[in-house]
């Protein structure tokens, strides 16, 4: 008899449970359906459909809120993930802007390609065999000497999800060079952070922060000396003085909630920057302004 209920109960729960799954899914997304990646797939956050709507509605939000995102803009995102972050986009931008993803990880890239990209030829997609211990092992390119495979002042909006929160410090000043190389002057670049201050490390030293970066390091902390990627924290005067050297102005930072502070805009530390109107070779270091946000 328990074989039997094995035999029938299992599959035809699953089968319930598949059948409502894709139910929610088409209600959440509609016509937009056929675009959200299948849930096991979802590398780049949780694997949920409410999880991906409503993460891709929030950044949405800052990206028109916080950066000033325009129907033209020139956008490139690095770490583009399944589309997460995307797909409002594809409602939003008009005939005149451009969309590039790139990431390391080629199964996010195949997806978008072969999903998104049909239905909206604006937004390209591009994989970068960047080496990476977490997500990437079989990476054939440093991230320290990668440079993004774009002409220089490409684009005006630049944006970094969840990604120099896997890379070491001379990986994310290689990166942040070449943020500045491709951006417009004048153009924008919203990247996000975990970042070591006073604050940030009491809340880690007592045992509150959602991450333990509990291993130090001169310029970071990371949660796991095995796979050191998987988690970084960076700290936050050397990110400013890294802003700096390559000529672009931090105007807004928003403090996330990871370390479970009571003021925050989103999970993550979030740091707005502009690029200035100077060659990177003649700009001058040192910390650059900036306006903290909650």
């Amino acid at each position: 008899m328990n074989l039997m209920r094995r035999l029938i109960l299992q599959p035809l729960k699953i089968t319930i449970k598949d059948y409502n799954s894709r139910r929610r899914k088409q209600a959440l997304f509609a016509d937009l359906a056929p675009l959200v990646p299948p849930l096991n797939t979802m590398f780049d956050g949780a694997q949920d459909y409410d999880a991906f709507k409503s993460n891709g509605e929030e950044f949405f939000r800052i990206y028109r809120e916080v950066c000033g995102l325009r129907p033209d803009e020139r956008m490139l995102d690095v770490g583009s993930g399944v589309g997460r972050k995307t797909l409002p986009l594809t409602r939003y931008f008009d005939e005149r802007a451009t969309y590039e993803g790139i990431d390391i990880t080629q199964a996010g890239i195949d997806w978008c390609r072969a999903k998104i990209t049909p239905r909206f030829p604006r937004f390209r997609f591009r994989h970068v065999n960047v080496y990476n211990t977490h997500y990437n092992p079989r990476g054939t390119v440093a991230a320290e000497e990668f440079r993004f495979p774009f002409d220089d002042r490409s684009f005006t909006f630049v944006v970094l999800g969840s990604v120099f929160t896997h890379m070491l410090p001379d990986d994310v000043e290689n990166y942040l060079s070449e943020v500045s190389r491709v951006l417009v002057a004048g153009g924008r670049c919203l990247i996000t952070y975990f970042l070591l201050n006073t604050e940030s490390l009491q809340f880690i030293e007592v045992g509150k922060s959602a991450l333990n970066f509990k291993h130090p390091f001169a310029k970071y902390r990371v949660v796991s000396l095995r796979n050191p990627e998987k988690a970084i924290a960076l700290d936050e005067e050397w990110i400013r003085d890294v802003y700096g050297k390559v000529g672009l102005d931090i105007v807004r930072t928003d403090y996330g909630s990871w370390c479970k502070r009571n003021a925050h805009l989103t999970f993550q530390d979030m740091i707005l920057a502009f690029r200035r109107n100077l060659t990177v070779a003649s700009m001058p270091s040192g910390r650059a302004p900036s306006i903290s946000g909650s």
